[in-house]
């Protein structure tokens, strides 16, 4: 099955826009509200896509929890009406469309996650796709992890699967690259070293550079403590030693 998430894409350099979102990923994860407030600013100046900033927002549930993924809608729909930006067509369509345009999409046999709507009912498609997607991310360590976190618990084995690398990670709008490159951010920004460790590597076997990644943790000077920046750059050199 092909994923539908651009997850063979790469990210040749770290743009402007990248970098801003980047950043941005680091103020959900560990900043203050205004601070979230600042960093939408940031990536309105730098020209970031609304559908990469809203795929951001949604992803950073599984890194920063519930509450801070709230804040950090709240904000961007807030930073939305102050530059005039409309919604995106995601948004729109659950507005507009409600459940005869779900139904009309699910006899049309449209993907869901492509889509305006999502259900449940595409768990399955989602535990393909995590699956997937998580390998990609792991390479050849996939096996050992899931061993691992079956071994910890069986029901977050399925949920990091199905919800987090299916359901979340496997949406298109953002790449593979990109999305780990966010995560990379979320991991340092919190404090994370062991999942950075692992997502590190993610990044890199999603396509990334390792002089890309370097930049991406560069870029998050003056949002997280140097101390945490040390830290990761000592852990990516760790990690391309070993590649």
């Amino acid at each position: 099955m092909t994923l539908s998430t651009d997850s063979g894409g790469t990210v040749p350099a770290l743009d402007g826009p990248t970098a801003a979102l980047v950043r941005q990923s680091a103020r959900i994860t560990a900043g203050s509200e205004e601070e979230i407030r600042a960093g939408f600013a940031e990536c309105l100046a730098a020209k970031v896509s609304q559908r990469w900033q809203e795929e951001l927002v949604l992803q950073s549930y599984l890194f920063a929890g519930f509450p801070r993924a709230l804040n950090a809608a709240r904000e961007w729909r807030r930073s939305q009406a102050a530059s005039g930006q409309a919604p995106s067509g995601e948004t729109r369509g659950a507005a507009g469309g409600g459940q005869q345009a779900h139904a009309a999409e699910r006899r049309s046999g449209q993907a869901l996650v492509d889509g305006p709507h999502e259900g449940y009912a595409d768990v399955f498609e989602w535990r393909e796709r995590g699956e997937e997607t998580c390998a990609v991310v792991y390479g050849e360590f996939y096996e050992k992890l899931r061993g691992n976190i079956r071994a910890l618990s069986p029901a977050l084995d399925e949920w990091m699967i199905v919800e987090g690398y299916g359901k979340v990670l496997s949406r298109a709008g953002l790449d593979l690259g990109r999305r780990e490159l966010c995560i990379i951010a979320a991991c340092a920004a919190g404090g994370q070293d062991r999942q950075l460790h692992s997502h590190l590597h993610g990044a890199l076997n999603a396509g990334v550079s390792a002089e890309v990644v370097r930049a991406a943790i560069g870029a998050l000077d003056g949002v997280v403590p140097h101390e945490a920046l040390s830290r990761a750059l000592l852990l990516l050199a760790r990690v391309v030693g070993k590649e």
